[in-house]
C-alpha cells in the first residue's frame, strides 16, 4: 500500500511563510507527477501546484510568484514553499502522486491532508 505523509502545516500570520513536505513510501516502483492541492471549507479541491519527474512545474494563477514546488526524487518527497501567505490561502492542503507500484499497478494516491491557517 502506497503511503503519502504530509507535514509542515500550521497557523501563520498574513505575509508569513510555511513549507509543506510530503514523503511517499511503500511499494513504489516510480512516480510521475506529484502535486499539491487544497480545499477550503465549502469549496471544491483545487490544484495548487504540480511537478513532473522531469522537473516541469505548473501553478495555479492565485499562487504564482508566491509558492514554489520542488521534489527530491531520491526520497520520493515533494515540497511546497509558501511565501507571502494570505488569509485566502487557508485550507487543508493535500499532496498527490501518480505512482506505479512494484506490482505494476498505476494509480493516483493522496495524503491525509494538513491544515494551513493564515490569520492575524
Amino acid at each position: 500500500q502506497v503511503q503519502l505523509v504530509e507535514s509542515g502545516g500550521g497557523l501563520v500570520q498574513p505575509g508569513g511563510s510555511l513549507r509543506l513536505s510530503c514523503a511517499a513510501s511503500e511499494n513504489i516502483f516510480s512516480i510521475d507527477t506529484m502535486g499539491w492541492y487544497r480545499q477550503a471549507p465549502g469549496k471544491e479541491r483545487e490544484l495548487v501546484a504540480s511537478i513532473t519527474n522531469g522537473g516541469r512545474t505548473n501553478y495555479a494563477d492565485s499562487v504564482k510568484g508566491r509558492f514554489t514546488i520542488s521534489r527530491d526524487s531520491a526520497t520520493n518527497t515533494v515540497y511546497l514553499q509558501m511565501n507571502s501567505l494570505k488569509p485566502e490561502d487557508t485550507a487543508v492542503y493535500y499532496c498527490g502522486a501518480h505512482v506505479t507500484t512494484l506490482r505494476g499497478r498505476i494509480n493516483y494516491y493522496w495524503g491525509q491532508g494538513t491544515q494551513v491557517t493564515v490569520s492575524s
